[in-house]
């Protein structure tokens, strides 16, 4: 069993990288840091506790471009210990592979990352650790409540092979670009996809060049920047109150007022409301409210 530490500075890679680890019966434990700083603060405070330790890792999967310190560094200044964890190195870029063979990785996966090659990386890992080796489920089950236990398999041999590259290049993490219908989007989670009624929706969050949907029921990512269904939603009611954020109008429950601020409380979340949305938004609320 693995103990294992993801580093990604993309934060909802870095999740959905979590998600399929956790899922894995091969892995006991995935902690996750989104910087280089957290990620040597953790691999040291593991150095320190040894290899049977508390606070041990087994296997870094590591990002390479990150700020500051890249992945390669970290690496290279792991080499330098004597009983450093494993490296998996898990990139979009394919040009650094043979720096990798260099820092005696133990796999080089590119993103976005697919369930059964990040399965692959992790059998690959046990191997060279000597641990148990199971196979893991098929894609779709890991999908569901991960695991952190399962019988023991024969191990098997670790070559670390040239850079994959997926036979189609399908989004990540949590992402599909696609409608089902009218009235649903499609997202997808650890290979699984399920589609989500757009009156659901209470209100979107921008995160990068993706975008979070917030249900009643929890939150969904999908790679779709925020003007996109800005402009895709704006006939369903959904408007813009700022430039992290799209509200649906028939969810908001308060619209407040305070110190030349506004906000709206959506359920139990309060917004912030640019000054540039304020006024639209009052005037869009008061067409509500008369019909």
């Amino acid at each position: 069993m693995l103990r294992v530490l993801a580093v990604d500075d993309e934060k909802p890679l870095l999740e959905e990288l979590l998600y399929l680890l956790r899922s894995d019966p091969r892995v006991l434990s995935a902690e996750g840091a989104s910087d280089a700083t957290e990620a040597l603060r953790r691999i040291t405070r593991a150095l320190e506790s040894g290899p049977e330790g508390a606070d041990g890792i087994d296997v870094v999967f590591l990002d390479i471009h990150m700020a500051g310190l890249t992945g390669l560094d970290i690496a290279k200044l792991l080499a330098g210990f004597a009983r450093p964890p494993l490296i998996v190195f898990v990139t979009a870029h394919e040009g650094f592979a043979v720096q990798a063979f260099d820092l005696k990785a133990v796999d080089y996966v590119l993103k976005p990352v697919r369930p059964e090659r990040l399965a692959e990386a992790v059998r690959r890992a046990c191997a060279q650790l000597g641990r148990s080796a199971v196979q893991p489920p098929e894609p779709a089950q890991a999908a569901g409540t991960p695991r952190t236990g399962a019988p023991a398999g024969p191990p098997g041999a670790a070559v670390l092979p040239g850079p994959s590259v997926p036979p189609q290049r399908r989004p990540t993490p949590e992402v599909t670009v696609a409608d089902r219908t009218a009235d649903q989007i499609a997202v997808e989670l650890g290979g699984v996809t399920r589609f989500v009624a757009i009156a659901d929706i209470a209100y979107v969050e921008a995160q990068g060049d993706y975008a979070r949907l917030h249900t009643d029921e929890g939150s969904h990512l999908v790679r779709i920047p925020l003007s996109t269904l800005e402009e895709r939603w704006a006939a369903r009611g959904f408007v813009r109150i700022h430039r992290r954020h799209l509200v649906a109008l028939g969810r908001i429950d308060e619209l407040r007022l305070d110190a030349g601020t506004t906000s709206v409380r959506v359920g139990s979340a309060e917004l912030q409301v640019s000054r540039r949305h304020a006024r639209q938004l009052r005037d869009l609320l008061m067409r509500q409210a008369t019909g």
